[in-house]
């Protein structure tokens, strides 16, 4: 056969057939220069009264620096956790992500499910499904971006994930958890729940790393400080929930 009418054959195939990445919607396209591949190690910090969501991408000291500060477009329910199916308040607390709790086709643009509920809020009772980080500026419980923003925080989360990071913190404070912070709300019926989260924003405050969480006796602790636990938060079966909208 002749080259031109090889060329001839094949040439409409190449026309309906593009590459697969580019027609799957299975997965957000990446762009390589979102993370720096050899180092893509991701945490998320949460913060309620500020409005805001932190990236922190990890360093090769092992410590992690903040990359981009997103602002919340959009969560509901006020200050303190979640406890109830349809109560529409946002979790506060700690969570993974794991690939499987990602959704790049979701009603609201993209979504991200934390994980509600883990270990901690199984053991108080607590009740609630997708709770999500997700777009389209709209919330009835979970924690709401523009798209634009999510984005961004879709495509980082999935790049850390597929260079190997097997799963993503997220810590959810009620407010930057400062003493001074804590002082002003000590009469808060939260007020107790709120001092099993400082420990940890204080552990990360202060050495750059985030801290490896447990769960026990119906209890968070910071692995490594005095009375810890020891039933490590991060077993799969924590994930009731991990369907994804």
């Amino acid at each position: 056969m002749k080259l031109s009418k090889f060329f001839s054959a094949i040439f409409p195939l190449v026309l309906i057939y593009p590459p697969v990445i580019e027609a799957s919607n299975s997965s957000f396209l990446l762009k390589n220069n979102t993370l720096d591949n050899q180092n893509s190690s991701i945490f998320i910090q949460i913060f309620k009264q500020e409005g805001l969501l932190e990236l922190y991408q990890k360093t090769p000291s092992g410590k992690y620096h903040l990359s981009k500060t997103y602002p919340i477009c959009k969560f509901s329910g006020g200050l303190g956790p979640k406890k109830i199916e349809g109560d529409l308040k946002s979790p506060e607390g700690f969570y993974q992500i794991t690939a499987e709790q990602l959704n790049p086709n979701s009603r609201y643009y993209r979504a991200i499910n934390i994980g509600f509920p883990n270990e901690f809020d199984k053991a108080q009772g607590y009740s609630g499904s997708y709770l999500m980080i997700h777009g389209s500026c709209v919330s009835v419980g979970c924690y709401a971006m523009t798209d634009k923003h999510m984005g961004e925080i879709y495509q980082t989360v999935e790049t850390a994930l597929l260079n190997g990071q097997s799963t993503i913190n997220v810590s959810i404070y009620p407010f930057r958890m400062t003493n001074e912070n804590m002082q002003r709300y000590r009469n808060s019926s939260h007020y107790a729940f709120w001092k099993q989260l400082q420990p940890a924003y204080q552990y990360f405050d202060r050495t750059g790393r985030p801290a490896e969480i447990s769960v026990a006796y119906g209890k968070y602790a910071v692995v490594g400080l005095p009375d810890t636990p020891t039933k490590l938060l991060g077993e799969k079966s924590q994930y009731a929930f991990t369907q994804v909208k």
